[in-house]
């Protein structure tokens, strides 16, 4: 029997072992885009975007849980202009802010979050028009510590973000539309 329990536990800090070993060789920083058409022109959808009480009418993570409570501060929009979050569910805490952008082409936020996961991420909007439309793209960067290392090789970042900027662009782009 104790032959047994030594063996499984060999097997156990090994397959461990193995774990920490892949997560270390992971990229210590993480990229997910998504994008998409809009019939609207650019001005109008970066009013959507640069104004932070207009951004989380389509925000997917402003969407995501009942308990979210927002607050806003700065001015109204552009540089500046910021928002916090705070939840008991899936939501977490953080802030965001505004930190640039050049009209009507893009808008530059960091995204800094304190719970679940403390994390520092840029978030750029980029709106290109495109014969009477406007090709909207939503990235986020980040670094990603050897913790998100670890998390990513469970949940990846492209599928946990992924979603969430899919849903909101099209919502976006239903209100841009109207």
């Amino acid at each position: 029997m104790l032959k047994f329990f030594m063996w499984t536990g060999l097997v156990l800090a090994s397959a461990i072992a193995l774990l920490l070993a892949y997560a270390a060789r992971k990229p210590d920083d993480f990229r997910v885009s998504r994008s998409l058409n809009i019939k609207a022109p650019p001005e109008k959808i970066f009013a959507l975007i640069n104004n932070l009480r207009q951004f989380d009418t389509w925000n997917p993570f402003a969407k995501q849980d009942e308990t979210i409570q927002l607050s806003y501060t700065g001015p109204e929009s552009g540089q500046g202009a910021k928002s916090a979050w705070s939840s008991k569910g899936s939501a977490g805490a953080g802030t965001l802010e505004i930190t640039g952008g050049n009209a009507p082409s893009d808008v530059k936020m960091l995204l800094y979050m304190t719970r679940p996961i403390e994390a520092r991420n840029d978030i750029v909007f980029a709106l290109q028009p495109r014969d009477g439309s406007t090709d909207v793209s939503w990235t986020m960067t980040g670094a990603q510590p050897f913790i998100g290392k670890v998390i990513s090789t469970f949940m990846s970042m492209e599928k946990m973000v992924g979603g969430p900027f899919e849903r909101g662009l099209a919502d976006l782009k239903t209100l841009a539309e109207k």
